[in-house]
């Protein structure tokens, strides 16, 4: 089993930054790579930026340019830098293994215009 948890959301003014950590504990060497979804109210839940165990990253094209998907093996974290924020960017943000049934509980981001 896989636990997720996540953290760093917040209030942020348009323009501004956050970065959100992705923390994985049990059995973390079954994942194949680390996602980061949100979901706005009344809006389906969608990918931000994917980072799998080779290195290589995926990008949504609403991400692309203005966020940053890392990670660092020795804390089993994944970080996703999120830039020039805009209020469209607001959402729970939700990292998940992918190709596994484990999700995290979601750290709320909120971007004032």
């Amino acid at each position: 089993q896989v636990q997720l948890v996540e953290s760093g959301g917040g209030l942020v003014q348009a323009g501004g930054s956050l970065r959100l950590s992705c923390a994985a504990s049990g059995i973390t060497f079954s994942i194949e790579g680390i996602g980061w979804y949100r979901q706005a109210p009344g809006r389906q839940r969608e990918l931000v930026a994917i980072i799998f165990n080779g290195g290589n990253t995926v990008y949504a094209g609403s991400a692309k340019g203005r966020f940053t998907i890392s990670r660092d093996n020795a804390e089993n974290t994944v970080y996703l830098q999120m830039n020039s924020l805009k209020s469209d960017d607001t959402a729970t943000y939700y990292c998940h293994a992918i190709n596994s049934p484990y999700w995290g509980r979601g750290t709320q981001v909120t971007v004032s215009s």
